[in-house]
């Protein structure tokens, strides 16, 4: 579909700009609420369910999108959901009502669960085959940026504004989103789009990207508890305002992981980067466990970037060449929502978690679940030589 190999259009760099800005948003509010809640409230769990049912509702979400993005104009949905979202954040202003926020994140979640398959399904329509794991390191290089800054600004905002400040900055980051989106092309349909007989279960599920939304679960579970928690880790560490760090150095490393690792992806495979980069995880999570200090707090984030950044677009990649080129919406959907499904998982169990127990203790706790990921990842793709065979096949398919 693809006939150039230029991978940089102004299409593609328009779409990391508004994936970078949305990420941004809802980042400053993940990071935020929990942090908003556990002040008010001191419940570390309630905190923690804000995340929650933020992930449950895109999940419940996104089983719909492929279908809606067959039979609706892309362009339009977008946009749609752009100022749904604008409004679901704007009617938090100077709110404290839990079930109230609770129920304006539900809203925020479906807008969520529309936009981010919507705007990665855009990207990898557009990404020439055979630089595949290249440009979606891009993607998610923008989108990991997004998501490792938002947390370090919110946290840092919190320090000095009160909470209605981050609102007013998601509303206005919405809306600039909006305005570029409205520069952008709908995705091109297929041919016999203008008369869809849809399937809902085969645009809500392709079998073929399972196993890599499964194996994105158990990694989104730490990412939940590190989203969600570094704030008060450093309270219980005693760390002050230079928590924050932890996300700068986490963006910094991503930012110079990313290309690295979507281009070795395109030229060696999976295999060669996924058990590396578990590791690393595993190193970063093992330090955030034992730290007392900020220089053990920023080696932690160097290792825990080099596993985000490596991990999350290997298996994105992994999950979108398994499919043919009409079903990558549906591959983008699952993996999101394996993303969000990890996400949510972590924030609330590992935030019930740390109300028993401490929140040293459930970063070391996450370590079971990367050890998990590579168990599953070796006995999918190392001992069982079909499924493995099959993904190899599915990825030289797409390419050509």
């Amino acid at each position: 579909m693809n006939k150039t190999s230029k991978l940089w259009t102004a299409q593609f760099t328009a779409i990391i700009i508004m994936a970078f800005l949305f990420f941004l948003c809802l980042q400053l509010l993940t990071a935020g609420f929990p942090a908003f809640i556990t002040d008010i409230k001191n419940n570390p769990g309630q905190g923690g369910l804000m995340t929650t049912v933020f992930m449950v509702s895109a999940i419940a979400t996104r089983p719909f999108v492929a279908s809606l993005m067959q039979k609706m104009d892309n362009k339009k949905l977008s946009l749609i959901s752009l100022v749904f979202i604008a409004i679901s954040v704007g009617l938090r202003f100077g709110q404290d009502s839990v079930p109230i926020l609770l129920l304006l994140r539900v809203f925020h979640g479906v807008g969520f669960g529309i936009i981010t398959t919507i705007f990665s399904t855009m990207a990898t329509n557009i990404i020439p085959a055979h630089r595949l794991g290249e440009g979606i390191g891009y993607y998610g290089m923008a989108t990991s940026v997004g998501t490792s800054l938002g947390p370090m600004l919110a946290l840092a905002m919190l320090q000095y504004f009160a909470f209605n400040m981050l609102i007013l900055l998601s509303v206005g980051l919405t809306l600039l989103t909006l305005l570029l989106n409205i520069l952008v092309k709908s995705p091109q349909k297929p041919a016999n789009a203008a008369v869809p007989k849809v399937n809902f279960r085969e645009h809500a599920f392709d079998r073929h990207a399972f196993t890599p939304a499964i194996l994105t679960v158990f990694f989104s579970i730490t990412l939940g508890g590190v989203v969600s928690f570094l704030r008060e880790l450093g309270k219980e560490a005693n760390l002050g305002a230079t928590i924050s760090l932890f996300f700068l150095v986490l963006t910094i490393v991503m930012v110079m992981i990313r290309p690295v690792s979507g281009r070795m992806y395109d030229k060696y495979g999976h295999r060669l980067i996924i058990y590396p980069a578990v590791i690393s995880g595993i190193i970063g999570l093992t330090l955030l466990a034992l730290t007392q200090n900020t220089l053990t707090l920023l080696i932690a984030a160097v290792f825990y970037g080099i596993a985000y950044g490596t991990v999350a677009p290997t298996l994105q990649a992994l999950a979108v060449s398994a499919v043919s080129k009409e079903k990558q919406g549906t591959a983008n959907a699952m993996y999101f929502s394996s993303m969000d499904l990890g996400m949510a998982l972590g924030s609330a169990g590992l935030g019930l978690l740390a109300s028993y127990t401490s929140y040293h203790f459930i970063y070391g706790f996450s370590i079971i679940f990367l050890i998990g990921l590579l168990l599953a990842y070796t006995l999918i793709f190392v001992v069982k030589k079909k499924p493995k065979e099959h993904y190899m096949e599915a990825s030289q398919q797409v390419r050509t």
